[in-house]
């Protein structure tokens, strides 16, 4: 059994004539450790996608199974889903969007705090942290005194705070050149493997996604999964 099930998940926008289907039927399953990448043009459901697994979009139909819970069921079920929000899962956006006036210490801190950690607990998490990203040098700095591959580090730290079981990436290289991309991506597949969290990856480019254990692609709405999409996979036609 996954971390993450889903099974014919579909989202539509409107009614009618009106009616925009964003998702259609999807199913997936991603396992403890699994990498995972999302690709697909501009317009076909990546976001939506990364939106529902995040629980923060209510999907129109299907079923998600989260941490063997069940988490919708053609509806919410009565799980408190931002509590599960921030100790379960943890988000690396296109922009590192930490909190400018907060020291980079304190950016990982922040989350360790709303869930209830003591602060010597934290303080060291926050730390341990800082240290496996190799930015502990960095941590009194504010994010404007860092680069921007060092801000997205410190991104994927925070991310990591809470230990959690899924972390979503939304084009997380986006604002990186090529090598400094590259080694955020290796930094996912670091955490993926050495502490068996689940990674899903929104990607335009496939450049970014050698050795990922799922390739999906999302056109229309529709995924399609294959190994030959590594080979096939055209970004020029976006």
């Amino acid at each position: 059994m996954g971390i993450l099930e889903i099974e014919g998940l579909s989202k539509t926008f409107g009614t009618g004539e009106l009616a925009v289907h964003a998702l259609q039927d999807i199913s997936l399953c991603i396992s403890a450790g699994d990498l995972a990448a999302l690709l697909g043009p501009s317009g076909s459901g990546k976001t939506t996608l990364l939106l529902c697994i995040s629980l923060i979009l209510e999907p129109t139909a299907g079923t998600i199974i989260f941490d063997d819970e069940t988490i919708y069921s053609n509806g919410w079920t009565d799980i408190d889903l931002r509590r599960l929000r921030r100790e379960k899962i943890g988000f690396v956006f296109q922009t590192p969007n930490l909190i400018p006036f907060l020291t980079v210490r304190e950016n990982i801190l922040f989350p360790l705090e709303l869930v209830g950690v003591n602060r010597h607990k934290a303080e060291a998490r926050a730390m341990e942290l800082l240290e496996y990203m190799e930015v502990a040098h960095r941590s009194n700095y504010l994010p404007a005194f860092l680069s921007g591959g060092e801000q997205q580090r410190v991104s994927v730290a925070r991310a990591l705070a809470n230990k959690p079981k899924l972390i979503l990436a939304d084009e997380p290289t986006a604002a990186l050149d090529t090598v400094r991309g590259k080694k955020v991506m290796e930094l996912l597949k670091k955490i993926a493997r050495e502490h068996q969290t689940a990674v899903i990856t929104v990607t335009h480019d496939v450049r970014m996604i050698e050795g990922f254990d799922h390739v999906y692609h999302l056109k229309d709405g529709q995924l399609n999964s294959s190994s030959d999409i590594l080979f096939n996979y055209d970004p020029s036609r976006q």
